[in-house]
Order: C-alpha cells, then structure tokens, then sequence
C-alpha cells in the first residue's frame, strides 16, 4: 500500500502535515476526511523517491540529504533496537516515522514502509532511496535471507558509529594544525599587504639605502599587491586542473599509488583505507554475503584507487580459488596485519571476527599516528608562524634604528 504525504485543515483552521497509506490518492483524500480533516494537498511519497533518485548530479549537489552520516548511525541503531526486540519490521518503521526530527526523514520512512507493506523485501525498499549505500542494502538483504535482520543491523550500527568515531578523531587532530595555519597565512598577507607598505613610506624620503630584509619585504609586498589577485586565479586554475586529471581513472590511479608513498602520510591513508575495507568486509562476512560479492562491496568502499585496483585483483585471485590471505599478502600496498589475521580467520573458521579484530587493530593504530603528527605538527606551525612574523617586524624596525643611528 503506498504512503502519501498531506496537507490538510482541521476542524480549528489549522494545518496539518503527516503521511497516510491508501491505495490511492482519492482513498488518502477520503481518509483524511473521515478525520475530520480537509485535504489541500496529497502526493505519493514513493513515487517521489524513485524521482529522487533519478536526479542529476548538479541539483543532488545542492539538495540537503536526508541523513547524514551520524543521523544514519542513530537512525540504524535506533531501527535495530526496536526490531531485536522483537517488534513486526513494520511497526518499527511506524514508529520511527511518528518520531522523525524533520519532515522529510518522516517522508522517507513512511515510504519505505509503504513498500515493506506492499510485499516488498525492506533491502529492495531500501535500494530505491540514495540515502541507502549498496553496501546498506546488502547487509539487511543478507540479514533478512537469514532471518537475523535484529542481529544484522545491531552490526551495521556498530560498523556506521566506530567509522563515525574514527573521521571524527582524524577531523578533530587535523582541525587545530588547519586553523593555525589559516591564521597564519591571513596574518601574513595582512602584514605584508598592508602593515609593510605604510610604514616603509615613511622611509621613501630620506634618500638612505634601506636594509635588504627591508627591501626584500617591500618587494614581496609590491608583488602580493599587484599580482595578488592573478596568483589566486592561477592557484584556483590550477586547481581545477588537478582536479579535471583527476577525474581520470588512470591519472588518478598513479596519483593515490605516489600518496600511498609519502613518509608519514601515506602510512595514514594506507591504515584509514585498510581498516574500513577490512571493517566492510567482516561486516558482510558476518551476515552471510558471499566471500567474493564481499570483497567486490569492500573494494568500492576504497577512495584510494590504487588500493582498490589491488582489492579487485586479490578479487580475482580468490575467484581462481586462492585463499583471501594469500590474495591479500601478495599486494603489498595492503598492511601485513591485514593478511595475518585474515589467515588466521581462514585457519579458525572466525574469518568475520578476525577481520573485525585487523579493522579495531588498524583503527587504532591510524589514530595514535594520527594525534602523534598533529602534536607534532602544532609547535611548528607556531615557530614556522612566528619566524615568519619576527621576519616581518625586523624588516620594519631596521630602518628605524638605522635611522636613529644616523641622527644620533
């Protein structure tokens, strides 16, 4: 039975806004007047989301998803919580529909149980919204083949909220060096924009050979003042350069394998990458997806092309019946422990858990590195900032006491 979403007067004049299910838009307008209610406006929350999902990139781009990343964790957790207590998937979805924080997640809701109402399997539901990652979709199609939909999504949950816990410790050690750097740069271009050209005018007259840090500075000011705006145009062209490469597979393949082999930050993007393919995998293990449909879903979780183009090829290495830790060990842009322990999963039959085990172990490691870099980081940044300011006000001062000698 589809789900409309109304607009309607009550008895008072007031409006009303909600979702019914009816068969049809004339039996929802009939419903809502059994309420009392008059009807301004019905439409079809179904046919809605099929049209989202339709839409071109450029207006997705300027439409406001529905969940976030932390709302689908809390929404998932919240939808597992109710189902593993044994509550009819239906009036769970009810539920969460009457509880909605904003109009359009009560939308959403409603239609998906408008399709679980209509016979269709919730994963299926689930596909026709963008909101819902393939992945998504295929761990409660795995969940609910094996009637452990409650189960399945308490480990779905579990998966969205460590990897919303780890970008968040990732963001929150990148943010400080990020703003002290800003600031720098700000005050630096106001220094040397600004602060430098006024005071050395007050030295144009007195016909006496300036300092070369005094002269080197005013040069830098005269070039950020005149060409300030044409160096930003080529930085922004420059940029949108590197990002049209980018979009080509083969340029940006050989561009992530030369990031994965920087010093420090490449081991970064190498444990970020490795725990949540890892992490993915396990995931999917655990609820009964096939081992090579697994593998293929945690590929496509990889930003890093060139670590995807190695998951597809230990893909095709476990497609020809090689173990996944052989597969694994052999591409060695892929942390060892992550082939340990897939080895060890393979030799105990706990090949889930063991891989859940090398994803926390990865997690874990990727922060430490991360907050030791970031204290690394926040001192230098500060001397690098104020060498660069003691540069400045030096270059202004020297003529000063230059002049003070030539007067005393």
């Amino acid at each position: 039975m589809p789900a409309y979403s109304f607009e309607a007067l009550d008895a008072e004049g007031r409006v009303r806004r909600g979702t019914v299910d009816a068969d049809t838009p004339k039996a929802a307008r009939g419903l809502l007047r059994a309420q009392s209610l008059v009807p301004l406006d019905v439409q079809a929350l179904a046919a809605d989301a099929r049209a989202g999902a339709g839409q071109g990139g450029l207006q997705r781009l300027f439409t406001r998803p529905v969940f976030n990343a932390t709302g689908l964790a809390i929404w998932t957790r919240q939808l597992a919580g109710l189902v593993s207590s044994g509550l009819p998937l239906e009036r769970a979805l009810t539920a969460l529909a009457e509880e909605a924080d904003t109009q359009p997640q009560r939308h959403l809701v409603a239609s998906l149980r408008a399709e679980v109402n209509a016979g269709a399997p919730f994963a299926r539901a689930l596909a026709l919204h963008p909101e819902f990652s393939d992945i998504y979709c295929a761990v409660i199609g795995a969940g609910e083949s094996s009637g452990a939909l409650g189960e399945v999504l308490e480990r779905l949950a579990d998966d969205l909220e460590a990897r919303q816990q780890l970008r968040a410790k990732l963001l929150g050690a990148a943010l400080y060096p990020a703003i002290v750097t800003v600031v720098a740069i700000v005050i630096v271009l106001f220094l040397v924009g600004y602060v430098v050209p006024q005071v050395a005018s007050v030295f144009a007259g007195t016909k006496r050979a300036l300092p070369f840090l005094t002269v080197a500075m005013l040069a830098l000011s005269d070039f950020v003042r005149s060409y300030g705006w044409a160096l930003l145009g080529a930085l922004v062209l420059i940029a949108a350069g590197v990002r049209a490469a980018l979009s080509r597979p083969a340029f940006r393949e050989r561009f992530d394998g030369a990031w994965l082999r920087l010093p420090l930050v490449g081991r970064l993007a190498r444990g970020y990458n490795a725990a949540r393919f890892a992490s993915t995998l396990a995931m999917l293990a655990g609820a009964g997806v096939p081992i090579l449909r697994a593998l293929q879903a945690a590929a496509e979780t990889l930003n890093n092309r060139a670590l995807r183009a190695d998951a597809l090829d230990a893909l095709a290495l476990v497609r020809e019946g090689a173990p996944l830790a052989s597969a694994l060990g052999q591409k060695k842009r892929f942390p060892g422990l992550l082939a340990m322990f897939a080895r060890l999963g393979e030799q105990t039959g706990r090949l889930p858990q063991m891989l859940d085990r090398a994803a926390t172990q990865l997690g874990t490691e990727v922060q430490r590195r991360a907050l030791q870099l970031a204290t690394i980081l926040e001192p230098l940044l500060i001397v690098g900032m104020g060498l660069v300011v003691m540069l400045i006000v030096l270059a202004v001062l020297m003529p000063i006491i230059q002049l003070n000698q030539f007067v005393k």
